[in-house]
């Protein structure tokens, strides 16, 4: 394999967003497409490892910028003040998601009608709102240990994509009034879900960076090494073609 990346500028609205592609270059065959959308504090170094991993299984990797190009937090500071604006306002974090998936379906190596979205904390709420905009040729969505509450923009129309929730039973951050609400919710609006719930894993469980017990943030050697096995096998599934 010949490992290649490159950074895409692309428009939402008036915002000009930076995202990351990682691809096998060795090939020129289109593939599936999956987008990594970032926790809150932006695309990092993190999210772009993510998009090498998902390269050297085949797929395209994309991870998005839902913030716009230049705007970045820290890993270890309070990042409110950037996600805020997007939590508060979903309509806003939609149009932001969907310009990403339109730049990532523009790529010549993706397969428009095979992309799969993962995210990571905020991001998992990301991959779960692309879900319930339910673009085409969007197959499959997972959230690592994200936030779950629904956007409440109105009637939900059917999920298409197939969702798949990877959750810390210790996350503190996410009521479990919010696990059971987006079971609700998904099989209301005719989902194929699956829910993994990790028994001792704390928000943030896949990210070796940030420990914060008294905040109720730890990573989780095994959770982390579990659930991307479970999103391995998910995304082998929901995007390989079987004819």
């Amino acid at each position: 394999m010949a490992f290649r990346s490159e950074l895409l500028e692309y428009c939402a609205g008036d915002t000009i967003c930076e995202g990351f592609a990682a691809y096998d270059a060795s090939s020129s065959a289109k593939r599936p497409c999956v987008l990594i959308a970032h926790a809150w504090d932006g695309p990092n170094d993190y999210m772009r490892a993510k998009a090498l991993d998902l390269a050297g299984m085949g797929y395209l990797g994309f991870a998005l910028d839902v913030y716009g190009k230049g705007v970045r937090g820290g890993a270890h500071e309070d990042n409110s003040l950037l996600m805020a604006p997007f939590v508060n306002d979903r309509a806003l974090l939609h149009r932001r998601l969907n310009a990403a998936f339109v730049a990532s379906k523009r790529h010549p190596l993706t397969d428009p009608e095979r992309i799969a979205i993962i995210g990571y904390c905020f991001g998992g709420l990301c991959a779960l709102d692309l879900a319930r905009s339910v673009p085409p040729g969007l197959l499959a969505a997972v959230s690592f240990h994200g936030v779950l509450h629904p956007p409440r923009l109105g009637p939900q129309a059917s999920i298409t994509a197939k969702i798949l929730i990877l959750h810390g039973w210790k996350d503190i951050l996410v009521p479990s009034a919010d696990v059971l609400a987006i079971t609700r919710e998904l099989s209301d609006a005719g989902a194929d879900w699956q829910l993994t719930v990790f028994g001792h894993a704390m928000h943030a469980f896949t990210n070796p960076t940030v420990n914060d017990l008294q905040g109720g943030i730890a990573y989780d050697a095994t959770a982390d090494r579990r659930s991307w096995t479970a999103m391995s096998g998910f995304l082998e599934e929901a995007l390989r073609d079987t004819d």
